[in-house]
């Protein structure tokens, strides 16, 4: 069959990769943990081995599916274009760095943040044998843009990513400021965006403020309510985090995140 496609259910190299039809249709999915293909009808079956054969790997074996739960109806129906799961850390800042006409200085401060974006997505990524999902460049209508939405067994923490610069970052209720520049109301971004998060999950969502590279946090006895991640230990504190979702939680909530219609209109 000719126009089938392989798409990736998030990161490149993670999760599954569904084969789909020229109108974005699922015909079937392989399961990277399980090294299991899905086939939703025989009639694909050769045609969806023969698209997926570059990226098996070991000992595979091929079935039927077993019975969907909500969250795969509504992610073998999700149009590849509404799908956020694909985006890199600092999409969006690749797109203006590579077409964009800032200048000198702009430039230098946008490399910076998506270093920053990129090194703290990787991390986050990397959380997905662990039961982690995240969803990155999340768009918030009339907020911008959320750099990493995480959601696991810890909850969901809305997440942005600030480059330290190798100096000392200050955090308090209002304010952030990294070494001598002028101080940005980051923390009050964060609250605002989490909160929004919230509204369009109808869950709970925490906001959090990843310091990269910082060579000293300082965060203010005041601030309880914002998470201040740092890359060297972040992964070992979210291991720490209290389990408040199950893994099914979890899939379904993904799977509404990585779903751009979530987020129109709010």
């Amino acid at each position: 069959m000719r126009g089938l496609t392989v798409m990736p259910s998030g990161r490149p190299g993670r999760g599954r990769l569904y084969v789909n039809l020229p109108d974005g249709q699922a015909v079937a999915w392989y399961d990277r943990q399980t090294n299991r293909i899905s086939v939703l009808g025989d009639q694909h079956r050769e045609a969806v081995l023969k698209a997926l054969r570059p990226y098996l790997s070991g000992t595979w074996t091929v079935g039927p599916p077993p019975v969907p739960t909500a969250a795969d109806l509504r992610r073998l129906t999700l149009p590849p274009d509404e799908d956020l799961a694909p985006n890199r850390p600092g999409e969006t800042l690749l797109g203006e760095l590579a077409h964009g006409s800032a200048g000198t200085r702009a430039r230098h401060r946008l490399r910076q943040e998506l270093t920053a974006q990129q090194r703290m997505g990787d991390l986050l990524d990397a959380l997905e044998s662990d039961g982690w999902r995240v969803v990155h460049c999340v768009p918030l209508p009339g907020l911008g843009l959320i750099d990493h939405l995480l959601i696991g067994p810890g909850g969901i923490l809305c997440i942005r990513s600030i480059p330290g610069r190798r100096q000392r970052a200050a955090v308090g209720d209002l304010l952030l400021t990294v070494g001598r520049t002028e101080p940005h109301p980051d923390p009050r971004w964060i609250r605002r965006a989490a909160a929004a998060a919230s509204r369009a999950l109808t869950a709970p969502v925490s906001p959090a403020l990843a310091l990269v590279d910082a060579s000293r946090i300082d965060v203010a006895p005041t601030v309880r309510d914002i998470r201040i991640l740092d890359p060297e230990t972040a992964a070992t504190a979210l291991a720490a985090t209290p389990t408040t979702l199950k893994p099914p939680d979890v899939e379904a909530l993904h799977t509404q995140a990585r779903d751009l219609r979530t987020w129109r209109g709010r």
